[in-house]
């Protein structure tokens, strides 16, 4: 990738994942990400789910910004009705706080955060020299 001033700029090597590969890795267009297995907290209640999350560090304001999917399941459709909720989301790699909102058509709820996500980053991204 090359910026306005034919710059080119680091980024961690591409790795392909896949929903049989759970944890970490580049996801396909360039961000950091998981796919795999989690535990979502929601108040008193814990849900086993399958998440896929990505990130991306926006410069703007400085924040580390995780966004994701979570599969349907029918047991957190029916705690959370379709409403917004404020939850825990625990993978192998972290755990972080994140707004659970927008059932899609499918059923699977969208999970934002900022800050720290829920899953490893790279220390230094591929090409960066110490």
């Amino acid at each position: 990738m090359i910026d306005n001033d034919g710059v080119p700029i680091a980024r961690a090597d591409r790795v392909r994942v896949s929903r049989e590969t759970p944890g970490y890795g580049v996801l396909d267009d360039g961000d950091d990400g998981y796919l795999g297995p989690a535990t979502l907290v929601v108040g008193d209640a814990a849900f086993e789910v399958e998440v896929e999350l990505r990130g991306v560090f926006q410069p703007i304001d400085g924040h580390y910004h995780w966004y994701g999917r979570i599969t349907a399941n029918e047991a957190l459709e029916q705690a959370l009705g379709g409403r917004k909720h404020v939850g825990e989301l625990r993978t192998p790699e972290g755990s972080a706080r994140g707004e659970i909102c927008d059932p899609d058509p499918w059923g699977r709820y969208r999970i934002v955060g900022t800050s720290t996500p829920p899953f490893s980053l790279p220390a230094r991204p591929a090409g960066l020299e110490p």
